[in-house]
């Protein structure tokens, strides 16, 4: 059965980042640049972790209730469309999402993350 997996690829500044794959190839969560590929791996092993126990965080509801770290935050951009960021234990973004046009499909979007992550391969560039 086809997994996901981490591909991590060197930026066009000579930086570090990766993307969580899913087995069907569509990109479910980008990370931030790191400076060394040491640091991207620790980026990976961070969602690897904390994917799966992650709380999740509904900000697009009114009143909502914070919960701890790590989690999930479901927001709505600027643009309208709707996105996450996962957070971990220490409160630091370790992944975030494309837009999507509707709520049903970000929280989709979570659930592949859950998924994938903890059974990606990682692919070095």
């Amino acid at each position: 059965m086809a997994k996901g997996k981490f591909a991590i690829k060197i930026t066009p500044s000579g930086d570090f980042r990766f993307n969580l794959i899913a087995a069907n190839g569509q990109v479910i969560a980008t990370s931030e640049n790191y400076t060394s590929l040491a640091n991207c791996k620790n980026g990976i092993e961070s969602v690897i972790k904390n994917a799966p126990i992650a709380y999740y965080e509904d900000q697009t509801m009114e009143g909502y209730a914070t919960t701890v770290n790590p989690k999930f935050e479901l927001y709505q951009d600027k643009g309208g469309e709707f996105r996450f960021r996962l957070k971990a234990r220490n409160g630091e973004i370790i992944a975030v999402s494309e837009g999507y046009k509707g709520k049903q499909s970000c929280e989709n979007g979570i659930d592949s993350v859950r998924k994938n992550a903890p059974e990606a391969e990682i692919i070095e560039p």
